[in-house]
């Protein structure tokens, strides 16, 4: 049971993610701190200059009743962000890599070596020898089979030899 989890574990796959996680968790760090300082003031500014920010209060003078639309705008704004850089970061170049090593692999298989001369010549004395084996059997089988219906070389076919027998 250990072995099949130490072969889990060290698993190509489980460790690039724990990598991805580990630069995804400094990345939304970064992200966060750029939506925080930069893009909740430029959103809060729409708001107004009396608000909190983009939003409404449901009880006026009741902080904890504020609907916040900034803050889910900000949210949404580090979400497109992550997303786009991760795509263009991580996978298109990914996707790219991929379809390069497919089509070297798709490519790589060893062309057919021409055949030597020598080696052509010998397989095409191999394939005559075939050839005048197997019509010489050819004509020893036709000898047995003549042989067995009573007709003899040179004598002429069977019709010959019924027209004899009359």
């Amino acid at each position: 049971m250990l072995k099949g989890f130490k072969d889990f574990i060290l698993r190509g796959n489980v460790i690039e993610l724990s990598i991805a996680v580990v630069v995804g968790t400094a990345f939304t760090a970064l992200v966060g701190a750029f939506t925080t300082n930069i893009v909740n003031p430029i959103i809060a500014a729409a708001g107004g200059v009396q608000t909190e920010g983009l939003g409404f209060p449901i009880w006026p003078g009741n902080d904890k009743t504020f609907v916040n639309i900034g803050g889910v705008l900000t949210a949404f704004v580090t979400f497109l962000i992550t997303a786009a850089v991760v795509y263009f970061i991580f996978v298109a170049p990914m996707n790219k890599i991929n379809s390069l090593v497919k089509s070297r692999l798709a490519t790589a298989e060893p062309e057919e070596e021409p055949i030597p001369a020598d080696t052509a010549l010998l397989a095409e004395i191999r394939d005559l020898l075939t050839q005048v084996a197997s019509s010489d059997k050819e004509l020893i089988t036709a000898g047995v089979s003549r042989a067995s219906t009573g007709t003899a070389a040179g004598t002429g076919t069977a019709a010959n030899g019924s027209e004899r027998s009359r």
